[in-house]
């Protein structure tokens, strides 16, 4: 189901609601640039959190993206690691939802 051949088709979006995508790229473009957080961090993050939506789309282009910019198998593997913690942590605190 999941083809990275299929990203070819966003330029489609650009096609459809050119406005609007046009600012969803920017925007994404944005959020990678500059600031005080270091790229590196910034794909690491993206990691964590495709991980944790489950889309392989973002978790190549990210992962991808966070080598290039020097991080390390050592860090995404405890990015990797953050991120499950994060989900079961979260599974975990709705669970008190289920108890009285």
């Amino acid at each position: 189901m999941y083809d990275m051949k299929n990203l070819a088709k966003l330029k489609r979006f650009g096609e459809l609601a050119p406005e609007t995508f046009k600012a969803f790229v920017a925007f994404d473009e944005a959020a990678f640039k500059g600031g005080v957080i270091p790229l590196k961090y910034k794909e690491l993050m993206a990691v964590a959190v495709a991980l944790t939506t489950q889309c392989p789309y973002c978790i190549e282009i990210h992962a991808t993206r966070a080598k290039a910019a020097g991080a390390s198998e050592q860090e995404l593997a405890e990015t990797t690691l953050v991120a499950a913690a994060l989900r079961a942590g979260g599974a975990v605190t709705h669970g008190t939802h289920t108890i009285g």
